[in-house]
């Protein structure tokens, strides 16, 4: 897949969702030989030429000013993240990369690891783009233990387990609901680090070996992750439902600390604490203290 592709694709898949009556447009008789609005009508609502709009949807968004990016944004109804995602490709293909990159970086920080050492009660990690757990406090490596028993590649990486491990499905009881989560995540961060080899390499994997992952790919659906609710099917504690509230770090860009909770006196809540009492009984010592080379950021 090229950017251009993908702004193709994802123009279209949006272009896909509007009706005509959502657009304020008029709707006349006839059979239409398109899901949504046309081209043209797209056009007319950004108040552009039909050719711009075509070149645009054919992937030349380079020269798109933020004005016309606006106005294509209005005119498809696009949500916060879906925006974005739209300035992301248009910033990746006016800058291109000759040639792919890995984004390897150094460790995190041991003031990052002592905060997040300190959140005792709340399972917690720390994950990049590509959804790698790159570090947890006990409780988060207790909640995903299961990913750090896996027979697979290093980091646990949430995607990878969620769609090529048997337990994944078990593990994610709310299976439709985490999978396009899962997706949209990383189709929101190849739109971020379109170069990143490792990504586009785990993206690869994923495609070839699960048709649904491949299926949920081929919406180009995107998301913003910032707070709301998760549900597991633990397998030493049995179902939980979590709050999270997940926090980008200014000082070390591409990561994201998640931290999860549940409401005291809940049947959740009593669930947490057993789970905390399961790890205090198990092997599950968090990565930060770990070797320093076994933390570093892939």
């Amino acid at each position: 897949m090229t950017t251009e592709s993908d702004i193709r694709e994802f123009l279209a898949t949006r272009r896909a969702k509007i009706t005509p009556q959502q657009a304020g447009l008029p709707a006349y008789g006839g059979t239409r030989r398109v899901p949504g609005l046309r081209r043209e009508e797209v056009a007319l609502l950004a108040g552009v030429s039909i050719d711009y709009y075509v070149r645009l949807e054919r992937g030349n968004l380079a020269g798109a000013s933020e004005e016309v990016l606006d106005a294509i944004a209005g005119a498809l109804q696009l949500d916060d993240a879906e925006r974005a995602h739209l300035y992301d490709l248009a910033r990746a293909v006016a800058h291109r990369s000759p040639r792919r990159t890995k984004r390897t970086r150094g460790p995190i920080p041991d003031s990052v690891l002592r905060v997040l050492d300190s959140m005792t009660d709340s399972p917690a990690f720390i994950r990049n783009g590509r959804l790698d757990i790159l570090a947890a406090n006990r409780l988060g490596r207790a909640l995903y233990a299961p990913l750090y028993t896996a027979p697979a590649k290093e980091p646990a990486n949430i995607a990878r387990f969620q769609f090529l491990d048997p337990r994944g499905r078990d593990f994610f009881p709310h299976w439709e609901e985490s999978l396009n989560t899962t997706v949209s995540l990383l189709r929101t961060e190849a739109g971020r680090a379109p170069h990143d080899s490792d990504l586009t390499g785990l993206i690869g994997e994923l495609v070839t070996r699960d048709e649904e992952f491949r299926n949920a790919w081929a919406k180009h659906n995107v998301r913003l992750h910032h707070t709301g609710r998760k549900s597991f099917h633990h397998p030493a504690v049995g179902d939980l439902t979590l709050d999270f509230d997940a926090m980008e770090l200014p000082a070390q860009p591409g990561l994201t600390l998640t931290a999860y909770s549940a409401q005291p006196g809940t049947p959740d809540h009593d669930t947490l604490q057993l789970l905390a009492s399961w790890a205090a009984t198990e092997n599950t010592s968090p990565p930060s203290s770990l070797d320093p080379a076994d933390r570093q950021r892939r």
